[in-house]
């Protein structure tokens, strides 16, 4: 008679950042820790997960990225275990999210000298940015929640723009009400539009995101509005399978850098996770250093940083080109941190013109980033100047939305109309009669003889 080897049981659970006793189910309707009120993380079990071979784990996820449909077919649900191993397959909401592009801009290589240099697409996902990759394990598991009988009667977020699209696509897809708040006159028309046309209740509000937070998180202290924005640690969860990703598509070789653009800083506390995860469990035997990219008009990490991190000052964001981090009170601020000291991180700003000139150049190579991704891009340049990033070195920027949800910006940069902006890579239509003669003029001015 064969024995047969008893499957290991994946387990998470809710605990406190800060280490308080207690756990709790991820079925809870729970944000803060009940008894110092600070944020909760997912904990896995992470023994169960070593109990599975580092080499098994790569097997599974490369099998399962060849399906093309079903939970296999998303980014997120091809790694469950290690993301949500309680919810039941039939809960599963799926967009198609992650399995995103990791592209070589050979023209930001050439011009940079890092000849080793990727830009991860996250926006090319369903609803346009990464915010899609937490949102399907949140709108999963309230699916699951409902189908268990509690009484969840909307989900609700507050929102620069991108996560109202995210909560928007997957509660329609589930069937399930939600609630959007939005800064009244600070979210791009592409993305105002997203949540409107889902049939989500768009509350637009006379204030700042920072505003919306405020009171989006009184709402939902009754447990029948659930929480949907990164103070939800089951976004967390999602959005930290963009670093399994970019270790699987690099073959397991852990890159020097992942520059993140960061705005409530809930990003680059997820793909911090994800590789301190993957290094506890085998995948890699190493981190890379994480850079947290801020726009220097709403930029309380980057000035926590200059003091060594000490507390954080929140301040009202400034107007910003990059509007969906315009985030003066982060809420995942000691998430950040812990990460960005985890693995020798830093924390670089980028200013008007130097976020809007590196999104242009990066669309020289065929990209079509956001300002949030040029932020990013800038910061990388800056430390590629100084030396702190090396020629020799592999670095990832992550692009965090597709640049269509912001055409405006786009458009007044090549037209020269954004202030304190030299628009360097500006690039008008040549406005021309249908003269063959005229265009043959035009094209040998460009291509020349």
């Amino acid at each position: 008679m064969t024995t047969r080897l008893k499957q290991p049981i994946f387990q998470a659970a809710f605990r406190c950042i800060n280490g308080c006793p207690g756990q709790y189910a991820l079925s809870e309707v729970l944000y803060r820790c009940p008894r110092c009120g600070d944020l909760l993380e997912v904990e896995h079990d992470l023994e169960a997960l070593r109990r599975v071979s580092p080499e098994e784990w790569k097997r599974r996820f490369a099998q399962r990225f060849q399906a093309v449909s079903g939970p296999d077919g998303s980014g997120v649900w091809n790694k469950r275990e290690w993301v949500c191993p309680e919810l039941r397959p039939e809960n599963v909401v799926t967009l198609g999210e992650g399995r995103t592009p990791l592209v070589a801009p050979q023209r930001l290589r050439q011009a940079s000298g890092v000849s080793r240099l990727w830009v991860k697409l996250c926006g090319h996902s369903h609803t346009g940015s990464f915010k899609d990759l937490g949102m399907t394990v949140l709108v999963s598991m309230v699916k699951q929640m409902v189908a268990d009988g509690r009484g969840v009667r909307a989900v609700v977020c507050a929102s620069t723009g991108d996560t109202s699209a995210a909560l928007a696509a997957y509660c329609a897809a589930a069937g399930l009400p939600s609630v959007v708040l939005l800064p009244k006159d600070k979210v791009s028309p592409a993305q105002l539009i997203q949540p409107i046309a889902n049939g989500t209740l768009t509350l637009s509000l006379d204030t700042d995101f920072d505003g919306c937070m405020a009171l989006i998180q009184e709402l939902t202290r009754s447990d029948d509005l659930y929480l949907a924005n990164s103070m939800n640690s089951l976004r967390v969860e999602g959005q930290k399978t963009v670093a399994l990703e970019i270790a699987q598509q690099l073959e397991w070789d852990v890159p020097d850098w992942v520059v993140v653009p960061g705005g409530n800083l809930g990003n680059v506390s997820a793909i911090g996770k994800g590789f301190l995860e993957m290094r506890a469990v085998g995948l890699i035997d190493r981190l890379p250093r994480l850079v947290c990219a801020q726009s220097a008009r709403a930029n309380p990490l980057y000035e926590s940083y200059r003091r060594g991190f000490q507390e954080l000052e929140p301040r009202e964001a400034r107007p910003t080109l990059a509007t969906a981090i315009q985030i003066g009170r982060p809420v995942s601020f000691k998430k950040a941190v812990r990460v960005l000291q985890q693995t020798d991180g830093l924390v670089e700003q980028a200013d008007e013109d130097e976020l809007a000139n590196a999104a242009a150049q990066a669309d020289r190579d065929g990209l079509f980033v956001c300002p949030q991704t040029g932020v990013a891009l800038a910061a990388f340049l800056k430390l590629v100047e100084r030396g702190e990033i090396k020629p020799h070195e592999r670095v990832v920027v992550i692009s965090t939305a597709h640049g269509l949800k912001f055409v405006d910006f786009k458009t007044r940069y090549h037209e020269a109309r954004l202030a304190g902006v030299q628009a360097r890579w500006a690039n008008l239509p040549v406005v021309l009669p249908a003269n063959l003669e005229r265009v043959r003029k035009a094209l040998q001015g460009h291509l020349g003889d």
